[in-house]
């Protein structure tokens, strides 16, 4: 009897660290084939950075979120392994831009304080900087208002609507572009899937309802992005060869 319920909590100890190691790792996998398809096409057209910003904005938001009200670990290391990552998605765009311009154009920093080009610069350290303070500013506002619950609510519905806009920057550049080439299929259907197991994870393990939210937001966003990959697919081959971007 005793080695049985042994048996049942060692089993239910490894699906809680498997689905925790899914949580943690599973959302910066969709990220490997486009940052493989980045490095074969020589090209980051297809990729819209604007999709980094929203889960570093996001990703940041959530990490101060948990100052104010713990949720689960895992999601918590989720967030800075996302943040990770997407700084190193911008790196490799940032120098395939570079070494693809044909005619040298003025370089675009941060400290222009230039809002047309705002998110477009040229140096990977003004999408740092700008992070930087990004995190300065809410990292001060969560220390002088941690006690006031409304606060820190506002700071976790913020962070995971931002981050249930995740695909609309590349949903747009599909929709103006009439094309998803450069856009790794492989990765949306990854988010596709991972979105879908956060959905059903957070609602097991009871998470704060703001995740619940996103999370679904975030399947009908991917489904969106995955029909445009139907609809476009008779215009991929002509935008192949004559690429239109939107700035």
């Amino acid at each position: 009897m005793m080695y049985n319920v042994y048996e049942q909590l060692t089993i239910k100890d490894l699906g809680n660290w498997i689905a925790s190691g899914a949580m943690i790792f599973g959302g910066i996998i969709p990220y490997v084939p486009q940052y493989k398809e980045i490095k074969k096409r020589d090209s980051a057209e297809g990729f819209s950075l604007y999709v980094c910003l929203t889960l570093l904005i996001a990703n940041t938001l959530r990490i101060f979120f948990w100052f104010g009200k713990h949720y689960e670990i895992p999601l918590l290391l989720q967030s800075i392994f996302m943040i990770v990552t997407m700084f190193i998605m911008i790196k490799l765009c940032i120098s395939v831009q570079s070494r693809n311009q044909v005619i040298k154009v003025r370089e675009r920093v941060f400290l222009d304080f230039d809002a047309n080009f705002f998110w477009k610069w040229t140096d990977f350290q003004s999408y740092l900087d700008f992070m930087l303070l990004f995190a300065a500013l809410i990292g001060i506002l969560t220390y002088l208002l941690i006690d006031i619950p409304i606060f820190v609510e506002t700071i976790g519905l913020f962070a995971v609507l931002t981050e249930a806009m995740l695909g609309i920057p590349q949903f747009l550049r599909n929709f103006f572009n009439k094309s998803t080439n450069g856009m790794s299929i492989f990765m949306v259907a990854m988010w596709t899937l991972g979105d879908a197991f956060k959905t059903c994870y957070f609602i097991i393990r009871e998470a704060p309802i703001q995740f619940e939210v996103c999370s679904t937001l975030q399947v009908i966003i991917d489904i969106a992005i995955l029909t445009q990959v139907y609809i476009y697919q008779s215009s991929t081959s002509i935008h192949t060869r004559v690429p239109v971007r939107i700035d």
